[in-house]
């Protein structure tokens, strides 16, 4: 099974490419649409717990405690045979709020620290010159936190690149769920699954040798 032969060689060649398409076609897209949502219900979490909000502190912080404190698997399955799949809301969809909510509730703990690391005289500093709260943390605060949360945001970004695998037990064709239909029909699951890991491999080095640049970029600007 795990003799790498002729016929094998053929197979991942044959695979590779479709494989490398469905990667992009798919899971970069849903990796990217997902992080977006997910990025921005983060920061209205980590504003909304800063800020002490009545209620709407509480549903956050139940929030995120439910979705850092259940498998993702779970959380995806829940959304689509849960909510997404008896209301007729496709299996895409389903897959994007399930990445959104899990990925905003690590990020909105990043961005919340991130938030929170700031001295409370750039606050103070902003009130002094008559900024509203709005502006202050949009023009000082903001830009700053970024810098901060930027890399391990992105580690968030390229773990969500890996976990959308997961999109495959709902019947999305991302890049996995090519892999097994390969694997299926030829019956060598061992070499398409390390096939796979590889493409994957390659779109998460190439992800870190972006997050290594911003993080160069971020040095050089502080």
């Amino acid at each position: 099974m795990f003799d790498l032969g002729l016929r094998e060689i053929q197979l991942m060649q044959k695979a590779f490419f479709p494989m490398l398409i469905r990667g992009i076609q798919y899971t970069i897209p849903l990796s990217l649409v997902s992080f977006a949502f997910g990025i921005v219900l983060a920061v209205l979490t980590a504003l909304a717990i800063i800020n002490r909000v009545p209620v709407a502190r509480q549903i956050a912080r139940v929030y995120v405690w439910i979705f850092r404190g259940t498998p993702l698997l779970v959380q995806l399955f829940i959304v689509f045979w849960g909510i997404c799949s008896p209301l007729g809301i496709s299996k895409w969809a389903a897959a994007v709020i399930a990445f959104s909510l899990n990925v905003g509730a690590y990020a909105a703990e990043t961005i919340r620290a991130a938030i929170l690391s700031i001295p409370q005289g750039q606050w103070e500093a902003g009130y002094a010159v008559s900024m509203s709260y709005s502006k202050v943390f949009r023009r000082i605060i903001a830009p700053q936190a970024a810098k901060v949360s930027i890399p391990p945001l992105m580690n968030t970004f390229i773990s969500l690149v890996k976990d959308t695998s997961l999109a495959s037990t709902i019947m999305i064709g991302e890049m996995f769920r090519r892999a097994q239909e390969f694997a299926a029909s030829s019956f060598e699951y061992f070499w398409m699954y390390v096939e796979v890991a590889f493409i994957y491999l390659i779109f998460c080095s190439i992800l870190n040798g972006v997050q290594k640049l911003l993080e160069k970029k971020l040095r050089v600007g502080m």
